[in-house]
């Protein structure tokens, strides 16, 4: 830490809402932090959402895409209206999240 910063800093907590732009995110960690956005904003009900990739060469947008595709609860996606991004951005569908299961009563958890 020679240099005053701390080489693994605490993980970064992003607010979950229904638009999640990526542009503050470090290009190494697109994937991953898609993934828990997907999940966390399917827990919290979010039912459609929008994802700005921005425009640049498409690598971000390819792989939001390839997580978006891969990801059993999204029914569907594709580029947003252009008063929302167009192609810089991606608007997915999530099916709801499944309701708690009640507890075993036997089982004191």
């Amino acid at each position: 830490m020679a240099n005053g910063l701390d080489d693994s800093p605490e993980p970064f907590r992003i607010p979950i809402t229904d638009i999640f732009d990526l542009h503050s995110v470090p290009p190494r960690d697109v994937r991953g932090v898609v993934e828990a956005y997907l999940e966390e904003a399917q827990r919290l009900g979010f039912r459609a959402i929008r994802i700005i990739h921005g425009r640049g060469i498409g690598v971000q947008r390819e792989i939001v895409r390839a997580v978006l595709a891969r990801t059993g609860f999204v029914e569907s996606y594709g580029d947003a209206p252009p008063e929302a991004g167009g192609w810089g951005a991606t608007i997915a569908t999530l099916s709801p999240a499944p309701a708690p299961t009640a507890r075993d009563p036997q089982t004191k958890k």
